[in-house]
């Protein structure tokens, strides 16, 4: 009998759609059957309308999306049943509802990023803190209506594949003991990474009642992903990577970037109709391993008309031109997506970046200094070594890749609307604001990976102290031109674990955990 591995997740959502996504144990049909009235420990049969969808198999895993279509009101709750058999709700627990997003648009952003699923018991939360999302969780089970966030948007680092939990450990040496050791190898092995991250009770049922929308990090593949060309000539070079890399891609494929779409862009998708027709794991196999090498032959960026507000969620990692002297951040293809898409009519942009635009001014020279000194400006010896500092030092973010700064900079300053960039990576959050122009960066992080005491003084005086001081006469030094705008940090940094939400138009609200509830870091009202 088929049970629910993954799941049930509450995925795309618009005026009249929503998409539920399943992990299960069998190929089975998937049955969701909206409508249903109780309390979260039974249902009625009276159901106002039935959806379905068979599953597909990669690997040995099943997955569904079912599309609840033609939708003219909320859902107060809804049921999940594999081959007829009822498998959620769980006992206890509110049930899964699903609010549509009217014309108007959201009202309420939720989001943040970096987050591990180590355990909740008091060891590791000495280490790691609490879980903010879990927490979350908890507080939205009893919050009123006037709390609840209208979308979740996940901005990188949902799974850390080269910093597994120690039971995912467990789970890599019962199975193997060759390379690499300590993090994940195969499509197996991230499946069961994604289970555990997703299937605590509290986050289980929160993913279940609130839609998402997601973007990769490096850690979701592994530290300093597409750093550099030189980054990818070393991962090539080890037995390992290219197994793992291509796991990695069709796990996010499968687990993370199909519930980013809306079942049109699903029903239109060459490799969801041939898996559904049986091609199995060598078809997704074939199609990662493409968009490792090609990036410009698929998109994982993606973007949404909310109302007056316009969601661009960008890819700013597998997506890379990682050419010396010619480093971008998107390829010439997805750039062209990128300016199509902020040309577009909206009242506001929300671009959703898993790495900050606008890092502290004096971070930004340093890392401008560094790219040069990568290329060559001052000879081949010390570019080797500034390779190293690089990727040592984690200088991968817009910075380090000036010529699409500033390109990105310009394009933005000629919209004259607002934009407001929300990412994280960092592991402290903040707000900078652009001098004379409406561009925000809103960074929120970590949801759960905090800073060591002594790495949280260190950032302090080296990000908003040091850097400060020396950036600007480093970038003189190789000859770098001064950005198109200046910008300062207005907000933070902090550096615990948290979430935020953005109340649109302009309101940001940062948030930590109190043990089962949530309480207000602080707020900001942007001009």
């Amino acid at each position: 009998m088929p049970a629910l591995v993954v799941g049930p997740m509450l995925r795309y959502v618009d005026a009249d759609s929503a998409t539920v996504w399943v992990e299960t144990s069998e190929p089975c049909t998937v049955f969701v059957r909206a409508g249903a009235t109780g309390d979260g420990a039974g249902y009625s049969a009276d159901y106002s309308a039935d959806y379905w969808a068979p599953t597909f198999t990669v690997h040995g895993h099943h997955y569904a999306l079912v599309d609840l279509t033609g939708l003219t009101a909320d859902v107060d709750s809804y049921a999940v049943e594999l081959d007829g058999e009822r498998v959620w709700p769980l006992e206890g627990r509110p049930p899964s509802r699903i609010r549509l997003l009217g014309a108007e648009g959201p009202h309420t952003l939720a989001f943040g990023s970096c987050r591990t699923s180590v355990p909740h018991d008091t060891a590791h939360v000495l280490t790691q803190g609490e879980d903010v999302l879990r927490s979350y969780g908890e507080h939205l089970a009893t919050a009123g209506e006037e709390e609840w966030p209208d979308l979740l948007l996940l901005l990188g680092d949902q799974v850390y594949a080269d910093n597994p939990s120690p039971e995912m450990l467990e789970f890599i040496s019962a199975r193997r003991d060759d390379p690499p050791h300590g993090e994940i190898a195969d499509f197996e092995e991230y499946a069961e990474l994604y289970r555990q991250a997703w299937t605590d009770p509290e986050i289980r049922w929160l993913l279940s009642t609130l839609p998402t929308a997601m973007i990769f990090d490096d850690h979701d593949l592994r530290d300093d992903w597409n750093t550099s060309q030189t980054w990818r000539e070393e991962m090539a070079a080890t037995s390992w990577w290219r197994r793992r890399v291509i796991a990695g891609l069709g796990a996010y494929w499968v687990y993370q970037h199909l519930g980013n779409l809306s079942p049109a862009e699903r029903a239109a998708d060459p490799l969801l109709r041939s898996l559904l027709k049986g091609a199995g794991g060598d078809a997704l196999d074939a199609f990662a391993e493409r968009a490792d090498a090609e990036p410009s032959s698929s998109r994982w960026s993606y973007a949404r008309e909310l109302g007056g507000t316009r969601l661009i969620m960008v890819d700013s990692r597998c997506a890379r031109q990682l050419t010396p002297g010619d480093r971008r951040m998107l390829d010439p293809v997805e750039w062209a997506w990128l300016e199509e898409q902020v040309s577009r009519p909206a009242d506001r942009l929300v671009i959703g970046s898993s790495i900050p635009f606008l890092l502290p001014e004096g971070v930004h020279a340093v890392q401008n200094w560094n790219e040069a000194l990568c290329d060559g400006v001052w000879g081949s010896t010390v570019r080797r070594l500034s390779e190293r500092f690089r990727q040592a030092f984690d200088l991968e973010h817009w910075a380090a890749f000036r010529r699409s700064f500033e390109d990105l900079s310009r394009l933005l300053m000629r919209l004259g609307k607002p934009v407001l960039i929300l990412s994280g990576d960092v592991h402290y959050s903040y707000v900078a604001k652009a001098r004379g122009e409406p561009i925000y960066q809103i960074v929120c992080s970590p949801i759960r990976n905090p800073l060591s005491p002594l790495l949280r003084w260190a950032n302090v005086f080296s990000q908003f102290g040091l850097a400060t001081l020396v950036g600007g006469l480093l970038a003189r030094l190789a000859r770098i031109p001064k950005p198109p705008f200046r910008w300062r940090v207005v907000k933070g940094p902090w550096f615990q674990n948290a979430l935020a939400t953005l109340t649109l138009p302009n309101r940001i609200t940062w948030y930590e955990s109190t043990g089962n509830a949530v309480k207000r870091i602080d707020s900001i009202q942007l001009p």
